[in-house]
């Protein structure tokens, strides 16, 4: 089943897919180079953005992820329609 949800729907998923995507190459490149400062300071920008990011979306639209990762409204935020993987 596809929804169609608003614009900023969209935007701000695929914002939080940018910037999560740019978090995780820097987490794998800082496997292999702990020591670079620069890098780490990007990470832990990209890293609070995306935080950010989801907060904004999720006080919108709802959960992103289950298992604690994101908290629930009342009433309890799964039950309703789409998730995020249906769009």
């Amino acid at each position: 089943m596809l929804t169609t949800m608003p614009k900023l729907y969209y935007q701000l998923l695929e914002e939080i897919q940018k910037t999560d995507f740019v978090a995780l190459e820097l987490n794998l490149y800082l496997d292999t180079h702990p020591d670079d400062l620069n890098a780490i300071a990007q990470y832990n920008s990209f890293s609070m953005k995306s935080k950010e990011l989801r907060e904004h979306f999720e006080s919108q639209f709802g959960p992103l992820q289950n298992f604690g990762n994101s908290l629930s409204g009342f009433p309890w935020g799964w039950s309703t329609t789409p998730w995020p993987w249906q769009v």
